[in-house]
């Protein structure tokens, strides 16, 4: 039979090792919301960036955004310019292929996967407010609607280390998407796609889900790579 003391042992054990669980950092966070920018489209491509203006929007300080400058421009959404200051990424056309093979790594085999009723309804509320931003010919809600629907299909799989590079991968394709945009009819041309890949989702046809977003992607490649020129 184990000793108190051992008891309290194990149990300070435990309770250290629950203290050591990892907190995201104000800087981290500031990146995280940063990202969220990104991907929602609020950012644009070449957007200058000044610390002091987003310490003062995000109330921290600005060696905080000075950390979160240097987490984003290691994954290449931000650039620093010497004595000019930091940018948004205008993302080359080199990047779309491998950008992609991440999307399909991630996205395919999450759908495939399927999920529980409240993250497929996730998938289906993002087609849902696809269509209304569709009915109010909301270009940039339906380009925020598409993103969801991406992120939702990750989603299904419930991992956060996924959801984190899927967060990465949806800031990127929203700066490579602001070029494709010029065509008012850009993300409206995916909606009915959208459609099909929920529904067989929603009817348990996870192959054919997976076949159509396989399908789905790489068309979106071929697209993107012939608007950047590559």
């Amino acid at each position: 039979m184990a000793s108190a003391d051992q008891g309290l042992s194990e149990h300070a054990g435990i309770s250290s090792a629950r203290m050591r669980m990892r907190v995201p950092s104000v800087a981290e966070r500031v990146a995280e919301e940063l990202r969220y920018q990104l991907a929602e489209g609020f950012l644009v491509p070449g957007a200058k960036l000044t610390e002091a203006t987003i310490a003062e929007d995000l109330g921290v300080s600005r060696n905080t955004v000075r950390e979160a400058f240097a987490e984003l421009a290691s994954e290449r959404l931000l650039v620093r310019q010497p004595n000019r200051g930091v940018y948004v990424a205008t993302l080359e056309a080199g990047d779309i292929h491998d950008v992609y093979t991440v999307r399909r790594a991630i996205e395919v085999s999450s759908i495939r996967g399927g999920g529980s009723a409240e993250r497929i309804a996730a998938v289906r509320a993002a087609v849902e407010e696809g269509k209304r931003a569709a009915a109010a010919e909301d270009n940039d809600g339906l380009g925020s609607a598409n993103q969801h629907f991406h992120g939702a299909i990750v989603g299904l799989a419930e991992s956060n280390r996924l959801n984190t590079i899927m967060a990465q991968i949806l800031a990127e394709m929203r700066l490579y998407f602001h070029k494709a945009t010029v065509n008012a009819h850009f993300y409206s041309d995916w909606l009915a796609e959208n459609e099909q890949i929920c529904s067989a989702l929603e009817s348990g046809e996870l192959e054919r889900a997976g076949d159509l977003l396989l399908a789905y992607l790489n068309r979106s490649e071929q697209q993107q790579a012939a608007i950047h020129g590559e």
